[in-house]
């Protein structure tokens, strides 16, 4: 999906553009025209909805839109109210980000609605996010939001609007395949992709999703909202859940669920007991830090956590080494596929070859080499190159034998 690209000498006519200065400014500079949204005929006659968090990427895919021409519609959820929360100034999705993204759209002279759902937002992805912890698995909110609160409820509305298209800001490309079926690839800008997030996308929304950005570096996308005066060009980037912005997702699970810091003990692979602990949630499969089990002859890992007995499991990094998983829920975009594959265990990973084997929703999943730090609760996401084939989510793991993992 690349884009076409035109001289403008006005990058769009609305009641933010008329100052002389930024229609200089402006003076022949190159955009991205219509086929970024890959939408055919008169553009003029379209209507497209952009999700706009109020962050600098959603921003310049409403500013894309409305130079292509087509009536466009920014939509902002309001997801969640951290700064009542927890007595902070408002965070993503709340508070300054519904600002900017108002700002931006009386820029941009396109009409912009805020709509309420906080409480949605805090059953299907709030709630499950400490339910997950406390079950002793590690959950991707994230990927939870896109599946239903972004890719679920906000297309509706798009749909209920009369949009031809949902776009956003995710880096990530849509590509026709070679049958005909929208197929969800890799960014071309590997610093930014987010197709680890997208796993979960349905071929029917695959449909009447748009993701403009998926061609374009971080760099020029800034750039882009430079040039077309965008309160939020030099906005950073969030780096965090976001509703959990300084980290602490602790304190938001203790919150939602006040019997999280139940303790219990740290178990050795071997049955010794080691110390105790003060919360499953403090702790991820994997993780070395912060065990306060001092003294060992090798460092440990945490290996498991059991939440029917509340025990912490810790061993040598040996005893992380996984062989398969099982993967319920699964997913596939684009049609079938019958060649090798890698997998993706976490969004930092790198993909990893594996084969898939039964039918249906759940699969077992069988790493070529051993995996290390497979979680409980994360994705697996696979690819065949820069294409995502689809995934699930990871039920359970294998354990190679230490002496072969060694």
């Amino acid at each position: 999906m690349g884009f076409d690209t035109v001289t403008r000498m006005q990058f769009f006519a609305g009641p933010g553009w008329q100052n002389a200065a930024v229609t200089a400014k402006c003076t022949l500079m190159q955009f991205p025209t219509a086929s970024g949204f890959q939408l055919e005929g008169d553009m003029k006659a379209r209507r497209i909805v952009v999700a706009m968090s109020g962050g600098v990427d959603s921003s310049v895919v409403a500013g894309l839109a409305a130079a292509t021409g087509a009536e466009t519609i920014g939509i902002t959820l309001q997801l969640y109210d951290h700064g009542a929360a927890v007595k902070r100034a408002g965070s993503c999705c709340a508070g300054q980000d519904i600002r900017d993204a108002r700002a931006v759209a009386d820029r941009l002279g396109i009409a912009h609605y805020v709509f309420d759902h906080e409480s949605r937002f805090r059953e299907s992805v709030v709630d499950r996010f400490a339910d997950e912890y406390m079950a002793g698995r590690t959950p991707i909110p994230c990927i939870q939001c896109n599946m239903g609160v972004k890719f679920t409820d906000l297309l509706q509305m798009a749909r209920d609007l009369g949009a031809d298209c949902l776009a956003t800001g995710h880096y990530v490309r849509r590509v026709m395949g070679s049958t005909g079926r929208a197929e969800l690839h890799r960014a071309h800008d590997p610093a930014r992709d987010q197709s680890y997030f997208l796993f979960a996308t349905t071929d029917e929304q695959m449909d009447f999703l748009r993701f403009p950005l998926g061609d374009l570096p971080k760099p020029q996308v800034r750039s882009l909202a430079q040039d077309m005066g965008l309160i939020v060009a030099a906005k950073p980037d969030s780096q965090d859940i976001c509703f959990v912005p300084d980290g602490d997702y602790a304190a938001v699970v203790r919150k939602v669920r006040p019997d999280a810091d139940t303790g219990g003990e740290i178990v050795h692979v071997d049955g010794r007991v080691l110390g105790e602990h003060k919360g499953l949630i403090h702790y991820t499969i994997g993780q070395r830090k912060g065990l306060e089990i001092g003294g060992q002859p090798v460092p440990l890992y945490v290996i498991k956590l059991d939440a029917a007995t509340r025990r912490v499991i810790v061993g040598p990094r040996a005893a992380l080494a996984t062989r398969a998983a099982e993967i319920v829920d699964m997913n596939w975009i684009g049609g079938s596929y019958d060649g090798p594959m890698q997998a993706k265990v976490r969004s930092l990973a790198r993909p990893a070859p594996v084969t898939i084997e039964g039918s249906g929703a759940n699969r077992r999943l069988v790493f070529l080499q051993p995996e290390y730090g497979v979680a409980p609760g994360q994705a697996a996401v696979l690819y065949a190159g820069d294409r995502v084939l689809g995934g699930g989510w990871i039920a359970s793991t294998e354990p190679v034998e230490a002496s072969l993992a060694a």
